[in-house]
């Protein structure tokens, strides 16, 4: 990663988020397999929801703050963790995940055909990222974020790296829902982390919203592509 402007303040807050992990992992299971990386896993709150899937998983984490801490939350023979980029790995995967990660990164394309180098034939890219820039607000800019995603982005970067889209999402329509109406009051984040504990209570509503509407819309975005 490049140009990464983040020092994960709100981390802690969205690590208790279990029904919103519980809803991500169940959107990927299938396309999580033998050698894993995740990268930029922070503080590594999604990674007890996965690890079951993998036979090895590399933690790729740029911040030396948060790489010690994974080192001390999870450094066995199973999980390898590097302070590094993805372009300074030797290994090469059958999964890469960037979880709210790509909208930290300047150059996003760049950051996408790196990850591509890392991948073996028929492995997946996943991103989850934030929806719509319509919606970029303040605590987005506090937490880096240099920009919100739509599927055209996604349908623009397979164009540009020969990967193929198995899945492009958008996910947790309640969540939309509830920045619609922080942006309409003004409502502040400023007690994030009951914000974030009223939004992880209405996670299964979100899911049934999201069947109804077929993911027509959502807080955030999820693609998964094949390296064919």
């Amino acid at each position: 990663m490049s140009n990464l402007k983040y020092d994960g303040f709100e981390l802690e807050y969205f690590d208790s988020s279990t029904n919103f992990r519980k809803y991500q992992l169940n959107l990927i299971k299938k396309f999580l397999k033998n050698n894993i990386a995740e990268i930029g896993p922070g503080r590594g709150g999604f990674v007890n929801y996965y690890k079951k899937y993998c036979k090895f998983l590399h933690l790729v984490e740029p911040d030396r703050k948060l790489y010690r801490l994974l080192k001390q939350k999870y450094s066995n023979k199973k999980i390898t963790i590097k302070n590094s980029i993805i372009n300074k790995v030797q290994t090469k995967f059958d999964t890469i995940m960037y979880f709210d990660v790509l909208e930290h990164i300047q150059n996003d394309l760049k950051e996408v055909l790196s990850a591509k180098k890392k991948l073996k034939k028929n492995g997946y890219l996943i991103f989850s990222v934030p929806a719509f820039q319509i919606f970029y607000n303040n605590f987005d800019k506090s937490v880096g974020h240099y920009r919100r995603y739509n599927k055209k982005d996604f349908k623009n970067i397979a164009s540009k790296t020969n990967l193929k889209i198995q899945k492009l999402i958008y996910y947790d329509s309640f969540g939309l829902l509830l920045i619609i109406l922080a942006k309409i009051f003004n409502i502040s984040n400023k007690n994030l982390r009951k914000n974030i504990k009223v939004w992880n209570f209405f996670i299964p509503f979100s899911k049934i919203l999201d069947l109804i509407t077929f993911n027509k819309f959502g807080k955030s975005l999820l693609c998964v592509f094949k390296n064919d």
